[in-house]
């Protein structure tokens, strides 16, 4: 039986629910960095404990959606697109998860010159994600004559940026890691690993949401 009543609905809502669940896992990886910044591990371990809460709400919704949205609604999009997009926008719960288990394998320290620019590494690939938000939110209650409309036109253009945002993070992410180990000498080798780790990680989650978008423009441009 399905979680969520979803009877008469756009076959679109769920995909919204879904995002929903994943944005309270995602909103939650700047938290995880400015306690890491601030040395704050135990408020570190109290986020981190809400995004294995999230993560898991995430994973349920999606569940339900797969055995659901091939029996109750009568599609505008192909199933296998719209599943994949599920899959995709799950992805960036998972990579949040991954970042809470990286940033509390041990009391990793921040280090100092690399603290500016870590946290705009980390509020770019959140910027990515917000674009993506904005797209799917508009798609929630779109019907197939939108998709060559003024709103298809807006949700084509907000997959464009979120495009955008994730090479500036990319290039970000590349210039960071040079930073990094150009510290091989101040830093431990196991501290240099992990971050390295985080960044990679950092850097899938920003990857994911583009791909997520890119899903969205395949769905609409069918």
């Amino acid at each position: 039986m399905s979680t969520f009543d979803w009877e008469d609905r756009s076959p679109f809502e769920p995909l919204a629910e879904h995002m929903r669940l994943v944005r309270a896992c995602v909103d939650l990886v700047m938290p995880m960095f400015e306690c890491v910044r601030d040395g704050n591990y135990e408020k570190l371990r109290e986020v981190t404990d809400a995004v294995f809460k999230a993560e898991h709400e995430a994973d349920k919704i999606k569940a339900d959606i797969r055995k659901t949205i091939p029996k109750v609604f009568a599609l505008p999009v192909f199933r296998g697109d719209l599943l994949a997009f599920v899959h995709v926008q799950d992805d960036m719960a998972d990579s949040a998860e991954d970042l809470a288990v990286q940033l509390t394998i041990k009391q990793l320290a921040m280090p100092a010159s690399l603290g500016e620019d870590v946290m705009a590494y980390v509020r770019q690939a959140l910027a990515v994600c917000d674009k993506l938000y904005e797209a799917v939110t508009l798609l929630k209650d779109m019907e197939e004559a939108d998709f060559s409309g003024p709103r298809g036109e807006q949700i084509m253009t907000l997959v464009s940026q979120a495009e955008h945002e994730e090479w500036v993070a990319d290039k970000m992410q590349y210039r960071l890691a040079q930073k990094l180990f150009a510290l091989e000498d101040e830093l431990r080798a196991t501290d240099i690993f992990l971050w390295s780790q985080v960044f990679q990680t950092i850097g899938a989650l920003a990857n994911q949401a583009d791909k997520t978008a890119e899903r969205l423009r395949r769905m609409l441009a069918r």
